[in-house]
């Protein structure tokens, strides 16, 4: 975010110490590899999804109440077997103490939903932070940092608790980092997953509520993405190999011959 007048400092997220009963490094590795491989499996499960995303991000003033609002409701839906983010809501923000940027909308698509794949891995540090429960879920806490800033790109840094029987991140909470231009900035936030088909866990809540540091002023904000109506695409395609349509049964009759 960009203040109109301004510029943030930036504030690394802070990681917590192990815990006894961790596992050995080895084993560390192993965990790491093992949920990267999950994480990539659900990227391309989620691929298969439609579903809709409502962000709203709101400028507050000092005692709490909204001064503007940012609003966008996207549906991302299957159009002609195509994966397409459709924008059906999306009124004049109202927004005057800053403005989103680039960087912003990068990371309403790609960050706060983090998944860290396989192919993933080699752009971040990854260090192991101890065990955790969250919501009576057992989880391992590791810390992640990118290990280098390429221009135009935006990567996660902060922490992501992996649950330890399912291998799959179900939560992450730090910000959006990457090269900046002027007076962005861009709060800390933490998503929620939730498991939808019994099998993989899917982001469904993202929440930032925070003070935005600019060089001129502090300006608080709040920031919901809501991630609903999860649904598995089935394509009802007819496939047709020239002018045989394979909907026909095999064993249907010919046509009868035309007349001369």
């Amino acid at each position: 975010m960009r203040l109109i007048a301004g510029l943030a400092l930036f504030a690394v997220a802070a990681f917590g110490a192990a815990s006894s009963g961790d596992p050995s490094p080895s084993q560390i590795d192993d965990i790491i590899a093992k949920f990267a491989a999950k994480e990539a499996a659900f990227q391309q499960a989620r691929n298969n999804y439609t579903y809709r995303q409502t962000a709203r991000v709101m400028s507050l003033d000092d005692g709490g109440n909204p001064t503007g609002k940012w609003e966008e409701v996207s549906e991302i839906v299957f159009l002609e077997g195509k994966r397409t983010d459709r924008v059906v809501h999306a009124p004049m923000s109202t927004l005057v103490a800053f403005q989103l940027d680039p960087g912003d909308v990068q990371d309403l698509r790609d960050v706060q939903p983090f998944v860290l794949t396989t192919n993933e891995l080699p752009k971040y540090y990854i260090r192991y932070l101890g065990r955790e429960k969250l919501d009576e879920i057992s989880c391992y806490a590791f810390g992640v940092k990118p290990k280098k800033l390429e221009s135009g790109q935006r990567y996660f840094e902060g922490i992501v608790w992996v649950d330890d029987q399912d291998l799959q991140i179900v939560k992450t909470y730090g910000r959006g980092v990457g090269q900046r231009k002027g007076d962005n900035q861009y709060p800390k936030f933490e998503t929620y997953r939730e498991q939808i088909d019994g099998k993989y866990w899917f982001p469904t809540y993202t929440i930032a509520n925070a003070t935005l540091h600019f060089r001129d002023n502090d300006q608080r904000m709040k920031m919901t993405v809501k991630y609903e109506d999860y649904k598995q695409f089935k394509s009802d395609t007819v496939i047709k190999y020239g002018d045989v349509d394979e909907s026909k049964k095999p064993d249907a009759p010919p046509a009868p011959p035309k007349k001369p």
